[in-house]
């Protein structure tokens, strides 16, 4: 049975888009600043681009829900074949869940969009199947992850030790008076945690060029 993934970027307050989603905005009304760190924020640095590189690695199958795929609802009244291009990013058989009949379109570099009417299970089946050992990832959106995680195919992953690093932000703005706040922390998660538990911030946290330069020590050794 190949393991199957799901990586999700999610705000604090449990969005993991914004709404209104159209041809203008992909993932909804100011979606992409929660997804920023892995499509070209200029913001992202070194452990962002690492930690793009595992989660973005190569599957041997995915599953999407139709909104993903989309923004038309409904019949298939007008064509669409995503919003990647001419050759998306893939390069695997994507079974993408719809109420809707539709035939496959083949796109450049592999991929292929099957569209599944059967529900979730049927999907995931075929998907795994199609995958082999190389895996399958639930691409999203939130609606597929949370049936799969009531499915209960998402493979467990272990929790995050204390020598990872984190970095935190929080954006709050306010559309009155434009009193915007913001606020960002980085450090180890041991170190924040301990902040959490004490109700007192450290005089110092771990940089991201320090962790950085210890991971690069620790995997030379």
């Amino acid at each position: 049975m190949p393991d199957t993934t799901c990586h999700m970027s999610m705000s604090l307050d449990g969005f993991v888009a914004g709404p209104d989603q159209s041809r203008e905005d992909p993932l909804g009304k100011r979606g992409q600043e929660l997804h920023g760190w892995h499509i070209g924020d200029p913001r992202a640095n070194e452990a962002d681009k690492i930690a793009n590189e595992w989660l973005m690695r190569p599957r041997g199958a995915y599953v999407m829900g139709r909104n993903m795929f989309g923004p038309v609802r409904g019949d298939w009244d007008e064509e669409w074949s995503g919003w990647w291009g001419p050759e998306p990013p893939y390069h695997a058989p994507v079974f993408v869940l719809t109420h809707h009949c539709h035939d496959p379109i083949q796109m450049d570099g592999g991929t292929t969009f099957h569209f599944v009417t059967e529900g979730f299970d049927a999907a995931c089946s075929a998907a795994c199947e199609t995958a082999g050992e190389t895996g399958v990832d639930i691409a999203g959106g939130a609606s597929t992850v949370r049936q799969a995680l009531i499915a209960g195919v998402i493979d467990a992953f272990p929790t995050l030790d204390g020598a990872s690093f984190v970095s935190a932000r929080q954006e709050n703005l306010e559309t009155i008076h434009q009193h915007n706040v913001v606020a960002e922390r980085h450090g180890l998660l041991s170190e924040l945690r301990a902040e959490i538990e004490s109700g007192t911030l450290l005089e110092r946290h771990t940089g991201i060029d320090e962790w950085l330069a210890r991971s690069a020590a620790a995997r030379a050794s």
